[in-house]
């Protein structure tokens, strides 16, 4: 007498041939890049997201994101990628991946509101066999103590009928040297079976899986990789405005401590903190600790200074354009640079944007210029109406000041130094300097 299959040993015959499908969603900048790097790697691919204007460009072989190609795109979605609005078939893949946000609440508390709805709307149609992955971040606890809950709750049994693990994003967008195939995959499982089949699923496409003891652990690590980045880019910008008032270059100061080839990692300062991760994930932590009774002072302290970031710019202006006979009200100035980061076209949470609003709420009349976003897109229509401007000698000169936010390589910067009034460098940009540039 024969005897059938568990669940979980069907699961791991499916990824081990191959033959399973991937559920992935969330198209964004972490679910994107993963559904092509599975369909890359041989397996059926169903991407889910609610915006049909992202479903119509995938579908017509386009890409929204500036740094995965139209024509990987069109590969992907002519060959194993199916992408649909339609959530009532998420009962057909076999393993469903998690790519949502998990920002903060205007009380700056963690909002799991997007987690917990897809959750939801994967529980109407759970169905035995199937594995869920939360990549999103988040604080310790959430994936056994609301993930599960909700999972369970039409009598399967994680860990016996269905699996759940938790598998940080580490993505870095644009970055040409690290992607979903060769940066390391963390995985917690809630139970052993879950794991295994975590690190199955993990192993088919990315190129090492590092196992952890619990969800819990993988979701502290992701925090801790975070945090890490917060706290010491909250050091370098507090030593920054110290080196400033000392008339020392931070950026000569930097590489000349990076020559030290033990115990330093070079750490640069901006305009303040912008992204999904860096600026939101420490956050996470901090409220929950606080429900251990620890107050993570350390942390809250780095947020303090890079969110005052902003600020500092701010006067470093007003200084700049008081030195030039003019005031912030009134005066025309061009930030180079919108995205958060250099060479990216995302917007989230970018300290340009915040600088655009203080300028503008100070009488400003401000532009910007970015190759990568032409415009500022609808969704944040509400507050801003602004299209890059082209760099051009006379329009240039026809600013009282540049402001350096973010500093694509795309960007002429001869041309700027050479025709530009004055120019507020936050990104050390400007390593020669020159009378029309200050730091900031």
């Amino acid at each position: 007498m024969s005897i059938a299959p568990t669940s979980a040993q069907q699961l791991a015959c499916k990824f081990d041939d191959r033959s399973a499908t991937i559920g992935v969603i969330g198209l964004g900048y972490v679910g994107l890049p993963l559904a092509l790097q599975f369909e890359s790697s041989g397996l059926n691919v169903m991407g889910f997201d609610i915006d049909p204007a992202k479903i119509d460009k995938l579908r017509a072989g386009q890409s929204y994101i500036n740094y995965l190609p139209h024509d990987d795109i069109a590969t992907a979605v002519a060959r194993r990628l199916q992408v649909t609005a339609d959530f009532g078939r998420l009962s057909e893949p076999d393993a469903l991946i998690i790519c949502v946000p998990t920002p903060l609440d205007h009380h700056r508390e963690p909002d799991l509101s997007y987690v917990l709805n897809t959750t939801r709307e994967i529980a109407r149609g759970l169905r035995p066999g199937q594995l869920v992955s939360l990549e999103s971040t988040t604080y310790p606890g959430t994936t056994d103590e609301e993930l599960r809950p909700l999972l369970e709750q039409g009598g399967l049994k994680v860990g016996q009928d269905v699996f759940l693990v938790f598998s940080p994003e580490r993505q870095d967008p644009g970055n040409t040297r690290f992607g979903p195939h060769n940066i390391p995959k963390i995985v917690g499982g809630c139970t052993p079976a879950c794991l295994e089949l975590g690190r199955k699923l993990y192993g088919i496409a990315v190129s090492q899986v590092v196992p952890v003891s619990s969800t819990k652990v993988a979701e502290l690590a992701k925090l801790l990789e975070n945090i890490h980045r917060a706290v010491n880019i909250g050091l370098v910008n507090e030593l920054k405005m110290v080196a400033d008032r000392m008339g020392i270059d931070i950026f000569e100061v930097i590489d000349a401590a990076a020559t030290k080839p033990f115990g330093f990692v070079p750490y640069y300062p901006g305009p303040g903190l912008g992204g999904h991760c860096i600026p939101i994930d420490p956050f996470y932590l901090t409220w929950k600790a606080r429900e251990y009774g620890v107050h993570t002072r350390f942390i809250e302290l780095a947020g303090e200074i890079n969110s005052g970031m902003p600020h500092w710019v701010l006067h470093k202006i007003a200084e700049a354009l008081n030195n030039a006979g003019k005031a912030i009200r009134g005066a025309r100035v061009l930030i180079i640079g919108i995205a958060y980061k250099k060479d990216v076209d995302d917007l989230r949470e970018s300290p340009a944007l915040e600088l655009l609003d203080l300028l503008e709420d100070r009488g400003a009349v401000v532009d910007y210029h970015d190759p990568h976003i032409p415009f500022i897109p609808p969704i944040r229509r509400g507050r801003y109406d602004h299209h890059s401007v082209p760099l051009t000698a006379n329009g240039i000169a026809s600013y009282d000041l540049v402001l350096v936010a973010t500093n694509h390589r795309a960007v002429d910067y001869a041309l700027l130094k050479a025709h530009a009034k004055v120019i507020v460098d936050t990104r050390g940009q400007y390593r020669d300097k020159r009378p029309n540039v200050v730091s900031a």
